[in-house]
């Protein structure tokens, strides 16, 4: 939309304005999950574990509904551009208030972005907030945010769990709220937190879009251990196991006529999950297009999925997932769906390279899934297969890991990315824009100075999808990575168990408020 001072309102929700408290069912909701709660303050959190807290804990002033990628308004009244989307503005609903009965206000909203921005926590969301130039508030329902460059994407960035509103009279404007205590205005609160568990009770004071189906939920922490999580679920002891469970455990469970007999279902929903493998291109070795190119050639994405991930995955042949506007298939386009070892060995021969190609592929145990080692080395033997090249895994610590990628000592290395807003900027400017987060010393000026500025500016996303189109393609001719997957995300709960499907989509938002037993 160009510039002009008309201010375009969203009014649509995903539920009544004023709800009625409690709900009909008063089922306490059981769900396990192996990934840790890192943080408590929106202020520190940028993790799935704490953004399953803030989502459900704090409002936003916007929200994504169930399936949605277009954010509405949860907090917010209505909110819009103006100003060629520079300046967005939104007023509140009436009646809110924190579960400590304080009422939130305009100056709620702008004291948490400041304050997020302020203390810019290593682990926090202050990076998805770095377009915000100022703040003010004319009045106790009105917030106007100033932009530094026109950004679209600004609505979906704070319906995440970066747009958290915290009480201004509780928590420290320079650090972090300490103990584990949260105060929100969401549809939950968090009861108590420690290592092994976080419970949640429902908050009766919420005003917003989510309709409560269930009379509180406890969260089981399992801290990495997938085996104990998988018995819980098979001893009764949780009524849903969601994010930690194996690959293998899941297909197995989907076909095992015990699990049915156990009354377990596996329950399937979309994800914007995705694994690239990333190229430094300033490496001796791959830092060669013809080697990018001949390894792209190679790879087999079905036989990495079917054999790895027992199918739980798909094959991505795109840098933005299928499910987001801006998916298209430039690596399937460029290099094809099945291995090609001869055209890998006449880009490798035209470009003088001769004897088998010596390489390490980088990986580590557990910070991009599980099976991120036998899917690293599943690679390394489908590239000597061709006898073009002679490569082997080596896997590291994760902080050795981020380490040796910084200090660029490796030439290949495999980089995993959950969303934060399902948009295609998400899947594009951290990798391709200023300060990407691969570091592969990879830059393309035509990406960074017209395509993600052009499309920032842009608020009708789906009109970006040529542009996105456009910079695919020329990332698939330089490869600076190469796509491998896109996830699926699974839950497998109780067979009484209702509403998981609303609680599995792009958004990554896992909603408790839709979780309920059948009677």
């Amino acid at each position: 939309m160009s510039g002009g001072v008309a201010v375009v309102l969203l009014l649509t929700g995903c539920g009544s304005e004023d709800q009625i408290w409690p709900f009909e069912s008063k089922d306490t909701m059981v769900v396990g999950m192996s990934d840790d709660i890192l943080a408590t303050d929106p202020a520190a959190g940028y993790d799935p574990g704490s953004w399953l807290l803030f989502n459900n804990v704090f409002q936003s002033l916007l929200s994504f509904p169930p399936g949605g990628s277009i954010p509405v308004p949860e907090a917010a009244d209505e909110c819009g551009f103006s100003d060629g989307s520079r300046t967005y503005t939104c007023t509140l609903r009436d009646g809110l208030k924190f579960s400590n009965g304080n009422s939130l206000t305009s100056a709620d909203v702008k004291y948490s972005f400041d304050r997020a921005i302020k203390i810019n926590d290593p682990a926090g969301p202050a990076p998805l907030l770095s377009t915000i130039s100022s703040i003010r508030t004319p009045d106790d329902k009105t917030v106007i945010f100033r932009l530094k460059v026109p950004d679209a994407t600004f609505p979906s960035k704070i319906a995440s769990g970066a747009g958290s509103i915290v009480d201004r009279r509780v928590y420290p404007k320079d650090s972090l709220l300490e103990g584990g205590r949260t105060v929100g205005s969401g549809p939950y609160k968090l009861d108590s937190i420690d290592k092994s568990k976080a419970v949640f009770s429902v908050y009766s004071g919420y005003h917003g879009t989510a309709e409560v189906k269930n009379s509180g939920v406890t969260m089981k922490l399992f801290q990495g251990n997938q085996q104990a999580l998988k018995t819980a679920l098979e001893k009764d002891e949780v009524d849903i196991a969601y994010r930690g469970l194996t690959a293998k455990t899941i297909a197995a469970l989907d076909t095992s006529p015990s699990a049915e007999k156990d009354g377990l279902d596996v329950v399937q929903g979309s994800s914007a999950e995705v694994q690239h493998m990333v190229f430094n291109v300033k490496d001796p070795v791959v830092g060669k297009l013809a080697v990018r190119k001949a390894i792209a050639y190679l790879v087999d994405r079905y036989a990495l999925v079917s054999e790895v991930y027992q199918s739980t995955a798909t094959p991505l042949y795109s840098i933005v997932p299928v499910g987001v506007t801006g998916h298209g298939n430039s690596f399937f386009n460029t290099y094809g769906d099945s291995p090609q070892p001869q055209k890998a060995k006449d880009i490798l021969r035209e470009s003088g390279i001769t004897d088998k190609v010596k390489l390490t592929l980088w990986s580590t145990p557990s910070r991009y899934g599980p099976a991120t080692d036998d899917e690293l080395q599943t690679i390394a033997d489908q590239l000597n297969k061709s006898g073009l090249f002679e490569a082997g895994m080596k896997s590291v610590p994760f902080d050795q890991y981020e380490k040796g990628i910084a200090d660029g000592k490796f030439g290949i290395y495999v980089k995993g990315w959950v969303p934060d807003y399902p948009d295609p900027d998400n899947f594009t400017q951290p990798f391709f824009g200023d300060g990407n987060v691969l570091s592969n010393n990879y830059e393309n000026s035509d990406i960074t100075k017209q395509i993600i500025p052009q499309t920032s500016s842009m608020t009708d996303r789906a009109s970006t999808r040529s542009s996105f189109i456009k910079l695919q393609d020329i990332v698939a001719r330089q490869l600076p990575l190469l796509p491998l997957w896109q996830g699926k995300q699974y839950a497998v709960a109780n067979e009484n168990v209702r509403g998981l499907q609303n609680c599995l989509d792009t958004s990554t938002v896992f909603r408790f408020w839709e979780l309920s037993t059948a009677p």
